[in-house]
């Protein structure tokens, strides 16, 4: 009998491209011989419910088409779970997908990547996990509070432009008028206060579409790379911004990462994303699951 697997569609993923990507990406698993249950919606939270029902009904892996945010939605619903999570990459950002090193802009072969994966068995990773507002949601690559967050916060107002220049325009405008930030930090027991552009909490390497902020982050060592920028004037942090493309950046002075294992972070009005999803205002306490996220990869 053929593999039952779902396929959740985000139709909105890189301003509708996503929807044809997860077409093809069904009628490529479908002819390898899975038998494939399709999940789309108008709405996030509608298709949040969709996968929900869905797996509580039994299939043998959830897959998701589309960016960051769609995997978002893949690692808390299966997060904790035996149901491996499987990625075909089509969204604007896709750095979880970087993280995992899965093809990017090829649905083809990110299919046949995760056929490939299904044979073998895929991998365990780390997954973070988020403790905020009294609830509890999990991510796969970084959490940002700071800086980077309000980048997002203002791109995610906008309809125009599409595609990664919206994230570099608005922080461009965020950083008119963007003001250090003074947090209280406690990282494995130890507290103190640290004044701030922002503060990251990493189990991948990536955000906004491939800054590689914590180079050396492995997904499935057992630790959280704690990134944090000093303030600095807008010049000096407009000099050091290209080189976190390449990860060139880690020696500039202004420039910590620590590995932990817990962090609490608080500050005030400074809102938490994780995989470029808005999470809550902090406090917010974040630590990991070892091998918590079974990836097809």
């Amino acid at each position: 009998m053929p593999k039952k697997i779902a396929v959740a569609i985000n139709p909105a993923a890189s301003f509708g491209r996503g929807r044809n990507a997860g077409h093809q990406a069904v009628g490529f698993l479908r002819a390898a011989g899975l038998d494939v249950v399709v999940l789309e919606a108008d709405d996030y939270d509608a298709l949040r419910r969709a996968v929900d029902v869905t797996l509580a009904a039994g299939v043998e892996a959830l897959v998701v088409v589309g960016g960051d945010g769609m995997v978002h939605l893949g690692v808390n619903a299966v997060a904790g779970m035996d149901i491996p999570l499987g990625i075909v990459p089509a969204g604007t950002g896709n750095d979880v997908a970087r993280l995992l090193a899965l093809p990017l802009n090829d649905t083809g072969a990110a299919c046949r990547r995760l056929l490939a994966a299904l044979e073998t068995g895929g991998r365990r990773i780390d997954v973070g996990r988020v403790a905020a507002g009294g609830e509890t949601s999990y991510f796969a690559g970084v959490l940002s509070a700071g800086f980077d967050a309000a980048v997002n916060e203002r791109a995610n107002s906008w309809r125009w432009p599409r595609g990664k220049s919206r994230y570099n325009l608005a922080m461009l405008r965020e950083l008119v008028s963007f003001r250090r930030i003074t947090y209280t930090v406690t990282a494995d027991d130890v507290a103190w206060r640290q004044r701030a552009l922002l503060i990251s909490v990493a189990n991948g390497q990536f955000i906004g579409g491939g800054m590689q902020i914590t180079p050396d982050a492995v997904p499935d060592d057992g630790w959280l790379d704690m990134f944090v920028v000093k303030p600095l004037s807008r010049l000096r942090f407009l000099a050091v911004f290209p080189k976190v493309f390449a990860g060139k950046h880690t020696s500039h002075p202004a420039v910590e990462i620590k590995r932990v294992r817990k962090v609490q972070l608080d500050a005030e009005s400074v809102v938490a994303y994780a995989d470029g999803e808005r999470i809550a205002g902090l406090p917010v306490v974040v630590d990991l699951v070892p091998a918590g996220l079974w990836v097809l990869a």
